[in-house]
């Protein structure tokens, strides 16, 4: 195989677009559950809404370090938009620059719902126009910001799964690549867009279906890191 094989026009690996992908995505699936289970969901306490203000007015370090996780998943959501980008763009350029924009959009949209964790620090701050509520009105308004922050994200995750719906389909018509991943990432991305639309249209949705159909996820992180991009004469190119 001539050595520049895997190599675009504009110099960039396909091997090593793909392993940016899967170190990017890697790190996302650590540093997500730190951020939203190990911190965030240990500080709210189901129906309490007093005891959560309290948990959180005294974590406050813990608190603004998940903010700080979460900004940082989004920036590697983008980065990982980019290294599948120049990996796939060889099979469709256009379906796949669709595709890296989804994924692009999904990471605004979660940068734009920190905004409502940030607005709980300033509610947790010594301003003194706090002084102007009550303790219930601003544990009201604690809660509230962290149930349009949790909305928002779900919401987000529409715009997620039509990202891996596209990507599991890409996948699919790539030479290179086992059709039974593209087939596990639409099966993912059915989940998400399944819990999306679920809680957008029923408020009393709590039933989470994409915690039972990630594996694609999972696999596509170890074909990145290991096989991806190695053989570019086997892609096909569909543009």
């Amino acid at each position: 195989m001539n050595s520049q094989s895997n190599w675009n026009a504009d110099g960039i690996s396909l091997r090593n677009s793909a392993i940016v992908a899967g170190i990017g995505l890697i790190l996302m699936a650590i540093l997500a559950p730190i951020a939203n289970f190990s911190i965030l969901q240990n500080l709210i306490v189901a129906d309490d809404a007093a005891g959560t203000v309290s948990n959180i007015f005294s974590a406050q370090g813990s608190f603004r370090m998940a903010i700080a996780i979460f900004a940082i998943v989004a920036v590697l959501d983008i980065i990982v938009a980019w290294g599948l980008y120049v990996l796939l763009r060889p099979v469709n350029k256009s379906l796949s620059l669709l595709t890296a924009w989804f994924r692009i959009v999904y990471a605004a949209m979660l940068g734009f719902v920190l905004v409502n964790l940030l607005s709980v620090l300033q509610l947790a701050g010594n301003a003194d126009y706090l002084t102007l509520f009550g303790s219930d009105q601003i544990s009201g308004m604690v809660m509230l910001s962290l149930s349009n922050f949790n909305t928002g994200w779900q919401l987000s995750l529409i715009i997620f799964g039509f990202h891996l719906l596209l990507l599991g389909y890409l996948l699919f018509k790539a030479g290179y690549m086992r059709k039974v991943l593209g087939i596990l990432l639409v099966i993912a991305a059915l989940g998400y867009l399944t819990d999306g639309f679920a809680t957008l249209l029923s408020p009393g949705y709590d039933i989470s279906i994409s915690a039972f159909t990630f594996i694609g996820e999972i696999v596509l992180i170890f074909w990145l890191l290991i096989t991806g991009g190695k053989n570019r004469s086997e892609i096909s190119k569909n543009d």
